[in-house]
């Protein structure tokens, strides 16, 4: 019996996806939970993951092609057999001619269809596959092989100039790869917020001595109570901006249409670096959660995020944003807005610079903050006090504590 894969149901936010990876090709066994196929969406990854054991029937969306929530992927053949490679006969046995003279190779039922489909003769290919089985991969190398043999011979004449080495004068690589979907998502929303939002930036430094001295005398014993959640400064500037959303609601309020939106609640997404790209993943009603919460919840979505297990729903929403772009050595930036955010905090790396303090110069720990903002739902004064009460916090930790 054939069952259907399907795409998953996609959440609103998200209208399609691509098909990205196949891990299994018509004719494999699958088991019930293998992965089978990742789509690509303009958030997440999604893992497609077999529902029954069998064998891999049609695939009816390729890599590269559009899919909309619970589309038709493939099937798999519920209790089919996988094709199976020659065990008993040794490798240069099974490739040899058969007694009545015609070959007759092992080949996966996905390589004789492509072979048949592109009048390729499957005796002709040479089989790269366990004991010398023709895979899909050699059929397609072949059919690439066969199309190319008219331009034959101007390949050749340009192999000398592709023998040149790259520092040659003239000789200039390039790569062309298609824009993923993230990245094209990404690009499209930073334009939209450039030119939907009157955005502004405002800046301030704040003295990064007292929240050093913290993190120095207690992390150690921070780590031991809270089973190895490490101490950062990610948590004091959460737990900081928090604090200041509730004294200046209108940073953490949206637009929606011609209505003014503001929550209740602080959902801070906190700009996290994974291998494809810079993602927010959502701290949902942050300023409910303690110091140790908020760094555990961060390592958590750092180490999901460098494994591609981010879900959607732990990336869609959030009422403020916080990056942090001193990780890469960066000493200040305009951060873009998020729509339909109101602001976004930037933090920038630390550096020992001289401050005047109480007519004394003195070395000091400092950090440039930036705070980005919509100028239609936020006044310069909202935006600049703002700044200055994370900063109050941040230069007296106490402050945190007392409230004040």
């Amino acid at each position: 019996m054939a069952i259907e894969i399907k795409a998953p149901t996609f959440p609103e936010s998200v209208a399609d996806g691509t098909v990205a990876t196949w891990h299994k090709q018509p004719g494999d066994a699958v088991k019930r939970d293998d992965l089978i196929v990742d789509i690509e969406t303009d958030k997440v990854v999604l893992e497609v993951l077999a529902t029954a054991d069998g064998v891999l029937g049609a695939i009816v969306k390729n890599e590269g092609d559009t899919v909309l929530s619970d589309e038709v992927l493939g099937s798999i053949v519920e209790g089919g057999v996988a094709a199976a490679p020659a065990a008993a006969a040794p490798a240069a046995q099974a490739a040899a001619p058969a007694a009545d003279g015609e070959d007759d190779p092992v080949a996966a039922p996905a390589a004789r269809k492509i072979a048949e489909e592109n009048g390729i003769n499957i005796a002709s290919v040479a089989g790269t596959g366990k004991g010398g089985r023709v895979t899909k991969e050699d059929v397609v190398a072949a059919v690439a092989a066969k199309k190319a043999a008219p331009a034959a011979a101007p390949a050749k004449a340009a192999a000398p100039a592709a023998a040149a080495p790259v520092f040659a004068v003239g000789d200039r690589v390039e790569k062309r790869v298609p824009m993923t979907r993230v990245r094209a998502t990404v690009a499209k929303r930073l334009v939209e917020a450039q030119s939907n939002m009157a955005m502004l930036t405002t800046f301030n430094e704040v003295d990064m001595t007292e929240i050093m001295a913290l993190r120095s005398k207690y992390k150690d014993q921070f780590e031991k109570a809270h089973n190895g959640v490490r101490l950062g400064f990610m948590s004091f500037f959460v737990k900081a901006a928090t604090e200041s959303l509730k004294r200046f609601p209108a940073v953490n309020a949206s637009i929606d249409g011609s209505d003014i939106v503001y929550h209740g609640f602080a959902d801070i997404g906190v700009a996290v670096s994974s291998d494809r790209g810079l993602v927010v993943p959502v701290l949902r009603n942050a300023e409910l959660m303690s110091l140790a919460e908020i760094e555990g919840g961060i390592a958590a979505y750092g180490k999901k995020a460098r494994d591609g297990k981010l879900s959607i729903d732990e990336m869609t929403g959030g009422t403020f944003t916080i990056t942090n772009g001193g990780t890469f050595g960066s000493m200040m930036s305009t951060p873009i807005v998020n729509p339909p955010q109101a602001a976004i905090l930037g933090m920038h790396n630390i550096l020992q610079r001289p401050m005047a303090i109480n007519g004394q110069v003195v070395i000091r720990p400092m950090m440039y903050l930036a705070l980005s903002y919509d100028h239609r739902l936020i006044d310069g004064k909202e935006a600049v006090s703002f700044l200055v009460a994370i900063k109050n916090l941040l230069e007296d930790p106490a402050r945190l504590l007392l409230d004040i």
